[in-house]
């Protein structure tokens, strides 16, 4: 009986040793995977399979439930979501790489320069275009003129975009081609003169008027732009992001090459208020799947400080004639937004002055009339009034925030905003006290595409050269671990999709980028430095 029992145990160890492991597509193992779960856990392996995470634990148990063809070690780096842009340009990115790189140009006349080569470099292009140019960079901080770019083009159109996208310049054809004059007088927009001429400085809805006069991109040229946007993207870690203001067109593109297989961002996608537009979607209802949503409207509530277009409850401090200016009525701001509601959209207005931020907050306010989870954002939120700070409470309204505008404004801001204005500026820690929420983005091509650049723009905020020593306005710096979950699992939540992405969970998809170095660890002044060695998308690698 004895002997019996003896060869029973162990053929049910032996059967238990043999138990088919299951098959999955995928195993990284050895390495630790921030979950950026609720409780902000850790794991050592992952489990894959047909492009969602079917496992995570330790590398042993992971290794004696799975098997897989493609098992990576990983040899002790480290595993984040798939960074999330929660406010970026992504396809007007895309066609920006086929212009004049005008950014961190230190001079008018290097910004010409530029110009001139890059004609040299397309002479057969119709318009000659830029993006990139910021005065505040140069000595005198004056806005450009025309002059020197009609005695080199006079036949040719040109329109330069600022930065921001808030201002451009634009020669003698271009404004003829729009139909500006010294005269033009138009709402949200200003026409810069001097001696009461045009100096070819358009100012917010002002550039619309020459820049509509601009052929439309072919539809190869749009597929071109795209994809290789995706590619730059991917390089850093981003997998998915926010195009604030697309319309039905380039959203159908977009879809279109997700369903080919060519484009596999994901795309949240900010529709512009066009009344085509409007009408389409309204009609059609919000839409979302694993690769495309479209549920919100992007709305302009006014410029940019760097342009004085912001608009402020007092005058600019360095201009104490100028407010700046809202970009549509105030009526109209509440017409878009009952309208948005009773539709089922998000309205996600882009707010940079505190007296756009009082407006829409109190729009907002009006519509919403409760907490609730609606999910409305202030794109932005760049100056807000300590007396408007608990309207995101109130209203459960989330700020979606682009930490290195912070580092990119620091240098000049306070002479638009005075010492006093300052304080309640890029106030980030104060806005994700509100809702314990807040979206993180850049707002590329207005700064860098790399979403390290922001984690440490937001944990320590200092510039590229870690200046200033002790941090600009560090009461409003955020720790890493709400940096990282602003730009994954809150990024996720502001555009409804925290089910689908931003944290890596068994069920959700597998988007994960794999760094060196552990953001949580890495000595601050390194963290732009550090390096992503793969991108992954739907589990299969994308960089």
């Amino acid at each position: 009986m004895k002997n019996q029992l003896i060869l029973f145990l162990l053929c049910l160890g032996f059967a238990m040793a043999c138990k088919q492991k299951t098959n999955v597509d995928l195993i990284l193992h050895n390495g630790t995977l921030y979950t950026v779960n609720e409780t902000f856990d850790t794991q050592e392996a992952m489990a894959i399979q047909g492009g969602r995470i079917v496992a995570l634990g330790s590398a042993k148990e992971i290794l004696k439930d799975y098997q897989a063809i493609d098992v990576v070690d990983l040899a002790g780096q480290y595993v984040y979501p798939g960074f999330i842009d929660a406010h970026a340009h992504f396809y007007r990115y895309g066609t920006g790489l086929q212009v004049a790189d005008l950014t961190g140009a230190k001079s008018e006349a290097e910004m010409i320069e530029r110009v001139v080569q890059h004609h040299q470099n397309h002479p057969e292009a119709a318009w000659i275009l830029g993006r990139g140019w910021d005065q505040n960079l140069w000595e005198e901080k004056k806005f450009p003129s025309k002059n020197r770019l009609d005695e080199l083009f006079p036949d040719t159109p040109v329109l330069l975009t600022r930065i921001d996208g808030h201002a451009a310049l634009a020669n003698a054809k271009a404004l003829e081609l729009g139909g500006v004059s010294a005269k033009t007088n138009l709402m949200g927009g200003k026409v810069i003169l001097e001696n009461g001429a045009p100096t070819g400085v358009l100012v917010d809805n002002a550039i619309s008027m020459v820049s509509f006069q601009i052929p439309d991109e072919t539809e190869e040229e749009a597929q071109k732009a795209l994809l290789a946007a995706q590619e730059n993207c991917f390089a850093v870690g981003l997998t998915s992001v926010a195009d604030a203001g697309l319309d039905k067109k380039h959203i159908d593109l977009i879809a279109s090459l997700h369903e080919a297989g060519s484009l596999k961002m994901r795309i949240y996608a900010m529709v512009n208020p066009t009344p085509e537009n409007l009408e389409y979607y309204f009609e059609k209802g919000p839409i979302q799947n694993d690769q495309l949503t479209v549920r919100s409207f992007k709305i302009y509530g006014d410029g940019a400080l760097g342009s004085r277009g912001a608009a402020l409850l007092a005058p600019y401090h360095d201009h104490r004639e100028e407010f700046g200016f809202l970009l549509n009525t105030p009526e109209n701001f509440e017409k878009f937004a009952y309208s948005l509601f009773e539709n089922g959209f998000q309205m996600n207005t882009h707010c940079i002055g505190d007296s756009a931020n009082r407006t829409l907050l109190d729009i907002y306010a009006r519509v919403l009339k409760t907490k609730n989870d609606l999910r409305w954002r202030i794109e932005h939120a760049q100056v807000v009034n300590q007396k408007d700070v608990a309207k995101f409470a109130q209203y459960s309204i989330i700020p979606s925030v682009q930490p290195t505008h912070a580092t990119s404004d620091m240098y000049w801001a306070e002479e638009r905003l005075g010492p006093d204005r300052i304080k309640t500026a890029y106030a980030y820690k104060t806005l994700l006290q509100q809702n314990g929420t807040i979206a993180l983005g850049s707002d590329f091509p207005v700064e860098d595409i790399n979403p390290l650049y922001g984690f440490h723009a937001a944990i320590a905020r200092k510039d590229a050269e870690n200046w200033p020593e002790d941090g600009f306005q560090t009461e409003n710096s955020l720790t890493r671990e709400e940096a990282l979950r602003g730009m994954t699992i809150w990024a996720a939540f502001a555009n409804f999709e925290e089910n689908l992405k931003g944290s890596l969970e068994v069920g959700k998809l597998a988007d994960f980028v794999v760094l060196d170095q552990d953001l949580m660890e890495a000595p601050e002044d390194t963290l732009r430095n550090l390096s992503v060695k793969a991108t992954y998308v739907d589990g299969a690698k994308v960089y």
